[in-house]
Formats: C-alpha cells, sequence, structure tokens
C-alpha cells in the first residue's frame, strides 16, 4: 500500500477537487468550496456515504480549480484514472 505524505488544510475557500485515502486505504475523490469543513464532515460520519465507514479519512491532493465548473469536470477527470494514475497524481502533487 502506498504512503502518502500528510497535507496541511487550507483555511481559504474556493473551488476544490481533493483525495482522502481512508483508514482501509481506499481513495474517496470529492469537490468542496471548503476543504477543512468536508473534511470535518467526512470524519464525523456526515460526509460521503462512501467515507462513512472508512473513517478517518486523511487529505492527501487538493486542487483549487478556480470555478466550480472546473472543479467538477477535474473531479470527473480523477475518478476516471485508476488507483495507480490516482496515486502518481498524490506524489506528483
Amino acid at each position: 500500500m502506498a504512503s502518502f505524505p500528510a497535507m496541511k488544510i487550507p483555511e481559504e475557500k474556493g473551488d476544490y477537487v481533493y483525495l482522502v485515502k481512508c483508514q482501509d486505504g481506499t481513495l474517496y475523490t470529492g469537490y468542496t468550496t471548503n476543504l477543512k469543513r468536508r473534511i470535518k464532515e467526512h470524519n464525523s460520519g456526515q460526509g460521503a456515504l462512501y467515507t462513512r465507514g472508512r473513517a478517518p479519512v486523511e487529505l492527501v491532493y487538493y486542487q483549487d480549480c478556480g470555478d466550480r465548473s472546473q472543479a467538477l469536470q477535474e473531479e470527473y477527470r480523477i475518478k476516471q484514472l485508476s488507483r495507480t494514475d490516482k496515486v502518481k497524481l498524490i506524489q506528483q502533487g
């Protein structure tokens, strides 16, 4: 299983696409305007159904895409990637 560097969660609001590593080692991709709030939601069981039984989650990648449309397009693109390609994306930062 790949290890990922710890990331500082930005305080600023924006249009983010992000990846979290779940407790079971799986990766979840999502979109948010507030990363700090969203990670708390995932870890408290209020996030996506996928992460509810896999908490705690750890932020391993994020990208501020500038606007909602671009962020949602990037989220879709990342979700189509294989796990290997997602790991490469995370490692490239």
